[in-house]
């Protein structure tokens, strides 16, 4: 049997100095006799207080180090040494200057193995008079996760050039996974610098775990705002930076990849916590220096309140209240187990009466509200459920979801903000466009990344408050021609198929709702089966006619909009990965890379187009310009697959196990470095990988049969059945689990499973 692997001041008087200046009877020497000008000076300079002294003495004590200092940050400089920290570079696109994502950005505020990319573009350094450019600000639900190519702000665009056919827009989308107004504050700066004509802000979900909030920071730092700028200013130098690469490299922890929200699943924060207060003052002032960033570049601000998931999105951890006795727990759990039963059973009457008692108990428990906001809603007492909805969300101790508080702030502050800043209450229009006001799963992913429906939802109430803008800039080319488009017109323009849909419900599952925290939630086995089973219906439905039509609908659509990167990278994957069409995936590639030199992703993604082919020398040289350009582990990993592919297990290992530092639970890092350490002789390092990526990756079959296939080599038979045995319960309907099982036998005392 062979391993499975896959390539995929004021003074005061006193003391001797007090008299300075004042005449005296004593007889003055000749060689120190003062002139009429020095005395007039002395006299004007007046008595040197004790506190001026002090000051004079620290600052000739801090002088030198401060001077060393700026001596060691311009020797860094002249020598090169570290990167430019703004949020854009600048490349050339068939010899004009653009601007593109600078990947270091994000360096100030991550690990370098943490930080998360832009997605793409570039805009032309030099204007247009006819250019209209919106920079959208915020976090990942304004970046349109878990896809950017269906994101708002691409319907947004979709929307504006339908409109007003005789302006060019640039929708320029600046948001980013896990960031929150802290840095969205300097990117914004960044954007005023570059001749935008509007901002628009989505943001508010990050505050508590974002950079410099309850989750990441504690201390002095989150109290004075003075201390967060003067951070911010030292990891921009080239003296922090290189401060910042040697902690990295003695801090293991920080080596460690992204692995998304379950990295804050050990930073609750409850309800009652001072430190919110403190956080929402944080974002207020951030709010008013993005709208001044705005104002002085002469660019109005759009805000937007933040939605999500009320409905459909139990909270993702549950504190007890601070002062409750141990007598009082166990009645309390006593009697939310017996409403937890009667919910289980469908008796919702019964089940709420018992979490009104226990909530007489301890009222601090975010899941109780959920559950009774459940019950309230099947009894069609829509008002309950949905205060209980809130009160779940607001208790939330992981607080990924923005609270009424935040919106709050941002209604305030948009009305406070004067000429050229103006709202777009989103949460108001989410609870419109919902059954019984109570947003769901109709608008959500998750917890707060959209759905193409809430997509289309906040791009209309977006285009419906820059419209009256766009006019007046417009005024010499006419009104405008349509309205926005309906959803079914943006996804006849994004090319949002079913082919689509399947894509995004896999990553939905691979990357979000089968990890932490979202496996510590209610009714997460229930939302994970009812997403399986719509994942296995699309995937019925894709035949190979489906997928032709999709790829007619692709060709046509280009015809039209050929510049549209996003199309050409998503024809791209499902040329190669479904259509089985390398060379046309690879000529889409080519294109992508052309117009943007300076995207890491499209590097590999043409790399990983020309492995497939076996054209190996290219494929290397751009993984290694994806590397260039920011570290990545689809890089490292498809670096190690050619590598592996060519017989130079060493490189590959150190290949794998890097893409491991940036994403702990790649699938085929961890599969093919088992297979190149067995190779090398290195079994019981190959068996250790497995076991730990067991742990990690709980619903992975391959690692399971990899697994037992090693311990068999070894002759440890009852490990290898225990393992496949393990395998067998993920994927019952495996032939080669079952082959490999009938081989082996099943001995008396098989332990069980890592």
């Amino acid at each position: 049997m062979g391993a499975r692997h896959r390539h995929k001041g004021t003074h005061s008087p006193g003391g001797q100095a007090d008299r300075v200046g004042k005449s005296s009877p004593a007889k003055t020497h000749p060689a120190k006799a003062t002139s009429g000008s020095e005395a007039r000076i002395g006299a004007s300079l007046g008595p040197v207080s004790r506190r001026r002294l002090w000051l004079f003495r620290a600052v000739a004590v801090l002088a030198g180090p401060l001077a060393l200092l700026v001596v060691l940050e311009l020797g860094l400089r002249i020598a090169g040494y570290g990167c430019s920290t703004d949020a854009f570079s600048t490349v050339q696109v068939k010899g004009k200057a653009h601007y593109c994502d600078n990947a270091d950005f994000q360096r100030r505020f991550f690990p370098r193995s943490m930080a998360r990319p832009f997605d793409p573009f570039a805009i032309p350094v030099e204007k247009t008079a006819d250019t209209y450019r919106i920079f959208v600000l915020g976090s990942s639900a304004a970046q349109g996760t878990p896809d950017g190519a269906y994101s708002f702000s691409r319907m947004l665009q979709a929307m504006l050039e339908s409109a007003w056919p005789a302006l060019r827009f640039e929708v320029v989308n600046v948001a980013a996974t896990a960031i929150n107004s802290h840095v969205v504050l300097e990117i914004a700066r960044d954007c005023a610098r570059r001749q935008g004509d509007l901002f628009v802000v989505y943001m508010g979900n990050n505050e508590v775990v974002g950079p410099y909030g309850a989750g990441t920071m504690s201390g002095p730092f989150l109290k004075h705002p003075a201390l967060i700028r003067l951070h911010k200013t030292v990891k921009a130098s080239r003296l922090g930076q290189l401060l910042t690469a040697i902690s990295e490299r003695l801090d293991t922890e920080k080596r460690t990849g992204w692995r998304g929200l379950e990295m804050f699943t050990d930073r609750q924060v409850p309800a009652d916590d001072p430190v919110l207060d403190i956080l929402l003052g944080h974002f207020r002032r951030n709010l008013r220096d993005i709208i001044a960033a705005g104002r002085e570049a002469g660019m109005p601000t759009v805000l937007c309140t933040v939605a999500c998931n009320l409905r459909d999105c139990p909270p993702f951890a549950s504190l007890h209240r601070a002062d409750l006795t141990e007598a009082q727990r166990r009645d309390w759990q006593r009697i939310y187990d017996q409403g937890v039963q009667s919910e289980q059973v469908g008796e919702y009457a019964g089940a709420i009466e018992c979490f009104l008692w226990a909530l007489e108990i301890d009222d601090h428990f975010a899941d109780l509200h959920f559950r009774l906001g459940r019950c309230y809603w099947e009894t069609g007492c829509y008002e309950q459920a949905r205060g209980r909805f809130e009160l779940a969300r607001r208790l939330d101790s992981l607080r990924f979801r923005a609270d009424e508080t935040v919106n709050q702030v941002i209604r305030e502050t948009a009305a406070e903000g004067g000429q050229g800043v103006y709202l777009v209450d989103v949460a108001a229009k989410f609870a419109d466009d919902s059954p019984h006001g109570v947003p769901g799963g109709e608008l959500f992913h998750e917890h707060v990344h959209l759905t193409f429906h809430g997509n289309h939802v906040l791009a209309m109430a977006v285009f419906e408050r820059l419209a009256p803008l766009i006019a007046e800039r417009a005024k010499p080319t006419g009104p405008a021609s349509t309205g926005p488009l309906s959803e079914e017109q943006c996804a006849e323009r994004l090319v949002y198929t079913d082919w689509a849909r399947h894509q995004i419900l896999d990553t939905l599952l691979r990357k979000y709702v089968r990890r932490p925290p979202f496996t510590n939630q209610l009714y997460h086995r229930e939302r994970v089966a009812d997403m399986e089973q719509r994942r296995k219906a699309l995937s019925a439905a894709l035949t190979p006619q489906t997928v032709s039509d999709v790829a007619g609908h692709y060709q046509r659509t280009l015809e039209r909009y050929g510049q549209d990167v996003w199309l050409r990278m998503r024809y791209a994957e499902l040329l190669r990965d479904t259509v089985g069409d390398c060379r046309g995936a690879a000529e889409q590639c080519r294109y992508v890379v052309d117009a943007l030199p300076g995207y890491a992703m499209g590097h590999i993604l043409l790399a990983q187009t020309l492995g497939a082919m076996r054209q190996d020398d290219e494929a290397i040289r751009h993984y290694q310009r994806a590397l260039r350009i920011t570290e990545s582990a689809e890089a490292h990993y498809g670096l190690a697959i050619v590598h592996d592919r060519r017989g130079r297990t060493e490189e590959a290992v150190k290949h794998y196990r890097r893409a491991l530092v940036l994403q702990a639970d790649h699938p085929g890092a961890t599969l093919n470095l088992g297979a190149a350490l067995h190779r090398a002789g290195r079994t019981e390092e190959a068996i250790d990988l497995y076991r730990q990526a067991a742990r990690m990756m709980p619903e992975s079959v391959d690692v399971r049969v990899n697994l037992g296939v090693l311990y068999q080599t070894q002759g440890r038979i009852a490990e290898a059945v225990a393992a496949l045995e393990a395998a067998r319960r993920l994927d019952p309907n495996s032939p080669d689990i079952r082959r490999m099982l009938g081989i082996l036998g099943s001995p008396p005392g098989t332990p069980k499973a890592p």
